[in-house]
């Protein structure tokens, strides 16, 4: 029988629509204080739904992300973004917390969002730079997760950093790319999925995430070479346009499909699975409704979820 590792969907727009706050630079980092416990009924509801894994609430607790100062979402309220860099170590203890919920009914996975922003290639550190940073989340992380899930990787600078920092722990690394909604066989970058797989032959898995669930065949296509598991986690935004990628920081920038439900989600799911996949789930805009349909349609098909 094959076995299908089940990840768990979105995180940070569940928490938009559970604490009825807006998108904002920090709004899923500002809900484990304004809200403590919320995370972890997310991922209690998850794991209810079918979920193997349980990605923790640290996507965005980087020290870049956390300093003070300018940023469009603030500035259109004439405020000054908040900086929360003194509770770097207190949010990852946050969030690594909240996942514990679930511990015994998943793996909980580190999760590492990139330096930045997401889907910006530009905008990334340099290898030097960046691995001393990815490392310090990795570290703080290894002691209390299954894995480290480093996510919506868009070029090949940042796949090499990612793992090069992981490797400097004693967990498992994943890598989740993400591609260009238009052309699922190139990073965000425009670099070749296929040169991300040799990096990620060096990984314990990789993964295509945050991108349009359209775009999954041609990156699976490539990522079925690295010769690790593989597997893929889309998100349900429409298309991210080239504009967004010009200047656009938060998802309140972007907005959901209507034609993602659960149902058609699955649907895609599956296919990725035909294709070798044995790691799927969702990611933004993608609830707990999404895992469950995945989960009864795999096991309809006799899929075994671990």
């Amino acid at each position: 029988m094959t076995t299908i590792t089940l990840l768990d969907g979105g995180m940070g727009q569940e928490l938009i629509k559970r604490s009825g706050k807006p998108a904002a630079p920090l709004w899923s980092t500002q809900v484990m204080m304004d809200n403590p416990g919320m995370v972890a009924d997310v991922h209690r509801d998850y794991a209810n739904a079918g979920a193997t894994v349980a990605t923790t609430n640290s996507y965005a607790i980087h020290r870049d992300r956390l300093r003070g100062g300018d940023s469009n979402h603030y500035a259109a309220r004439g405020e000054a973004m908040p900086d929360l860099e003194d509770r770097f170590d207190a949010l990852h203890k946050a969030a690594l917390d909240e996942a514990e919920a679930v511990r015994g009914q998943c793996r909980i996975a580190g999760s590492i969002g990139p330096l930045g922003a997401s889907y910006r290639a530009d905008l990334h550190p340099d290898r030097a730079t960046a691995v001393p940073l990815y490392a310090e989340v990795a570290r703080l992380h290894a002691p209390r997760v299954d894995l480290l899930l480093f996510e919506t990787i868009a070029s090949l600078e940042a796949a090499r950093a990612c793992l090069e920092a992981g490797r400097q722990t004693d967990r498992p690394v994943w890598l989740a790319l993400t591609v260009d909604d238009e052309d699922g066989s190139r990073l965000r970058s425009g670099e070749p999925v296929a040169e991300a797989a040799a990096i990620a032959a060096e990984a314990d898995a990789v993964l295509a995430n945050c991108s349009t669930p359209e775009a999954m065949p041609a990156a699976l296509d490539q990522l079925a070479r690295a010769g690790v598991p593989f597997g893929a986690y889309a998100n349900a935004f429409t298309t991210i346009t080239k504009d967004f990628l010009d200047g656009g920081t938060t998802a309140a920038d972007l907005s959901a499909r209507r034609d993602l439900g659960p149902q058609v989600y699955a649907d895609h799911a599956l296919g990725w699975i035909g294709m070798g996949a044995t790691i799927v789930g969702g990611c933004c805009e993608t609830g707990p409704a999404h895992i469950a349909e995945i989960a009864r349609r795999m096991q309809m098909a006799g899929l075994r979820i671990v």
